[in-house]
């Protein structure tokens, strides 16, 4: 059973000793706030919340108040200790990221649909508020999920489909893949059950062909990038149960899934990215429709890596090659932000964070123009909480919209001045009608020449958020 020495010895181990005393003072009035209570697992309620401080300690996040507030995540909500309490025996910063968790009181609504909603926006806007929330929230979601063994079975159901709708892709947006992979396979084994030990069956039976060749590659790719002095790591990674699951719901078979298995190449700096890339394609023939630059191209949820899948022996195998701290961030998203040497304040990071986040800057806009909970709710289930296109504006900058989104959302999302006044579009230099889908790496130009028709613009558009924009348009 995991205990506060386990946590102190993990902070001397990466020498924050620094930070000990807080912590343990956090400890110690989370014990006191849960002392007699225990999890339906039976052990006291507070290895949940060191469970939860341990989770951030993977994620290699070292903040005194972040892991100080997972510590306390539950007293507010679940004890007699208040956040006046938390602000005097800790700090104010503590007591703020524990109100951010803490879910709101039921007394304040006539029923539980909506206290769930506003609790839900409550999360979801965590990041706009600090980011540290939420990456709090998803650490106690992972924890929770890995004891829902001792849950009855409804409650099991419950709380993975909500994790599938709500957290994974909360996960998604700041960038946390290894918790969105960790959170969909929890989901799916309580889901289906019979489907996950299938999969996982299947999957070990095709590494036992497949595997030879993936380590007779690495071994080679591993040879070429010694003798060119480049430093490196390789390792076989292999797709998660719930991705393959989605893939065999489209017709797939699991032979086909060309990235089932793949090799992940760490080096050192982006230069030696580019060239170990170079270094693949001599050796093995690239397919060039797969290649993809994330790392001059990120992602708008910070993710920076060079994918490329190539031949080699009858098989096709893909390759991701990137950086430590890119692995980091694509591992864990944001939080890996503050453990980048770059001489900048929390604050500091977390206003780049909203600056760049795609998820960030579309949750502000949908906060600003919804008042009601579920109007705010099914914005961001239509527009955020859902699978992503990623098109490029004509000068390269790369957008993210909802998968169904159309020319109009896509000007919208770009310049709302600018689309008022739109005449037609190129994507790809064709010109295509305003209810065109977007695609993945379609390259779009708004053209704004003479007078616009407005005619269905309105049933044009896919996003809710764009509809809105538009009816303001109108109305002045």
């Amino acid at each position: 059973m995991i205990s506060i020495d386990d946590i102190t010895k993990r902070l001397e181990e990466k020498g924050k000793q620094d930070i000990i005393p807080q912590i343990t003072n956090a400890y110690t009035l989370a014990s006191v706030a849960h002392d007699g209570i225990y999890r339906e697992s039976g052990e006291p309620y507070i290895t949940h919340p060191l469970n939860v401080c341990k989770n951030l300690l993977d994620m290699e996040i070292y903040d005194a108040n972040t892991l100080s507030a997972a510590l306390l995540h539950d007293v507010v909500e679940d004890t007699n200790i208040s956040l006046f309490d938390i602000s005097t025996f800790i700090n104010q910063d503590t007591a703020m990221l524990v109100d951010g968790v803490t879910k709101i009181s039921r007394l304040n609504f006539s029923n539980k649909e909506n206290q769930n909603l506003a609790n839900t926006r409550k999360i979801i806007n965590g990041l706009n508020k600090d980011v540290r929330i939420i990456i709090i929230k998803l650490a106690d979601r992972l924890h929770n999920m890995n004891t829902l063994e001792f849950k009855r079975r409804e409650k099991q159901i419950e709380n993975a489909e909500e994790t599938l709708q709500l957290f994974v892709p909360l996960a998604i947006s700041i960038g946390a893949h290894t918790l969105k992979n960790e959170l969909e396979d929890l989901s799916l084994m309580y889901l289906e059950p019979d489907e996950y030990k299938k999969i996982e069956e299947q999957k070990l039976k095709l590494y036992q062909e497949f595997g030879p060749k993936i380590r007779e590659m690495s071994s080679m790719i591993d040879e070429i990038l010694n003798n060119k002095n480049i430093p490196h790591h390789i390792k076989y990674r292999t797709r998660n149960i719930y991705d393959t699951y989605k893939k065999l719901l489209k017709g797939y078979k699991m032979e086909n899934i060309y990235d089932l298995y793949y090799l992940k190449v760490i080096v050192d700096t982006i230069d030696n990215c580019y060239l170990t890339l170079c270094s693949i394609h001599s050796m093995y023939p690239p397919i060039n429709s797969r290649f993809k630059d994330y790392i001059y191209n990120p992602k708008t949820n910070f993710y920076q890596s060079l994918h490329t899948t190539v031949s080699y022996d009858d098989k096709i195998i893909k390759a991701k090659i990137r950086t430590k701290e890119m692995d980091h961030i694509a591992a864990y998203g944001v939080s890996g932000f503050w453990n980048i040497p770059n001489g900048k304040t929390i604050e500091e990071t977390q206003e780049e964070i909203r600056k760049r986040s795609g998820f960030a800057k579309k949750l502000f806009e949908i906060d600003q123009h919804t008042e009601d909970n579920r109007t705010f709710y099914d914005a961001i289930k239509e527009e955020v909480l859902i699978d992503h296109v990623y098109p490029y504006t004509e000068s390269g900058e790369i957008i993210e919209l909802p998968k169904g989104s159309t020319i109009i959302d896509f000007a919208f999302e770009v310049n709302p001045d600018l689309a008022e006044h739109m005449t037609g579009a190129l994507v790809n230099g064709k010109e295509v009608p305003f209810n065109y889908k977007v695609q993945n790496h379609d390259t779009i130009q708004i053209i704004a020449k003479g007078i616009p028709d407005r005619t269905n613009w309105e049933e044009f558009a896919y996003n809710m958020s764009t509809k809105l924009k538009i009816k303001e348009k109108e109305s002045k």
